[in-house]
């Protein structure tokens, strides 16, 4: 494909002497005697027909056609090395998209637990609504995607389906006594194909003076309810970092269930990272700790 082209190897100890202007250090960076690196220079030489350094007592000097293959042979390996470094790195980093709520809430506290597990692999994290591309998008190793889940779907397997509760501080909680009295916290989805859970739908007609306040992000709406302004009608797997530190209360109401069947959060993986080792351990501790 390159005809042209000298070995790859006699152009990496052109390199070295060219950099260190020294056989004897060309031939200690790596790690062979100097007549090794003068055969390989005198071979490129002849190749090239070309003479690239001027042999003198005690040193060498590059000649015109030396220099200018010097800087050439730099550029090209400083650009190989930086290729060769991202390719290594990102085999050791596993970029994850999701939504913010999922993100801060329950994936970013769990992280430390992997990385203790796992301390060879970094995970990357990229927020958002939108569904993206993963097929397309090759900054993307996982996403973790949130609503209806289709056991059909390729690449695809769900994580947990939640359960929706009610959930305010316990000085919220002890200022009020019925559902009339409360603000009620809920989340109005950007994103408009997710089926919505609302306080309306919960309660049906057992009350029709409801104070409600709605956020576009169930993250929004627990931070809400962590501030005392109301109880929050939201995921129970969201919550558990604000149960586990009784940050905040269930709240039980005898008119109504505590809890109802919500959507699901489910994996899907580009056809590319199928057999991707690190990929793979991150699902299974994925599956792991949501249980």
């Amino acid at each position: 494909m390159y005809p042209n082209l000298p070995s790859l190897n006699s152009l990496k100890v052109f390199d070295a002497a060219a950099r260190l202007g020294s056989f004897k250090k060309a031939a200690e960076e790596l790690f062979i005697t100097p007549t090794a690196v003068s055969h390989q220079i005198k071979s490129l030489e002849e190749t090239l027909d070309s003479q690239l350094f001027e042999r003198k007592t005690r040193a060498i000097q590059l000649t015109e056609e030396g220099r200018l293959l010097a800087e050439t042979t730099s550029r090209a390996f400083q650009q190989l090395a930086a290729a060769i470094g991202e390719i290594a790195n990102s085999n050791r980093v596993i970029a994850v998209s999701t939504t913010s709520s999922f993100a801060a809430l329950w994936l970013v506290p769990h992280l430390e637990r992997f990385y203790q597990k796992h301390p060879g692999i970094e995970i990357s994290i990229s927020t958002g609504e939108q569904i993206d591309d993963i097929e397309r998008d090759r900054h993307i190793d996982v996403a973790i995607r949130y609503g209806e889940f289709d056991p059909k779907a390729k690449n695809s397997t769900r994580l947990i389906t939640e359960s929706v509760g009610m959930y305010a501080t316990r000085n919220y909680l002890a200022n009020i006594t019925d559902l009339e009295q409360a603000q009620l916290l809920e989340t109005k989805w950007i994103n408009q194909s997710l089926t919505p859970f609302s306080w309306k739908s919960l309660l049906g007609d057992f009350n029709k003076n409801l104070t409600i306040r709605q956020y576009d992000q169930e993250y929004h709406v627990i931070q809400a309810a962590l501030a005392s302004q109301g109880i929050a009608l939201v995921s129970s797997l969201l919550i558990q970092n604000a149960l586990q530190n009784r940050w905040l209360l269930p709240y039980k109401s005898t008119a109504i269930k505590q809890k109802a069947e919500g959507l699901s959060y489910y994996a899907v993986i580009p056809g590319r990272n199928i057999n991707n080792k690190q990929v793979s351990v991150f699902l299974d501790w994925l599956l792991e700790e949501i249980e």
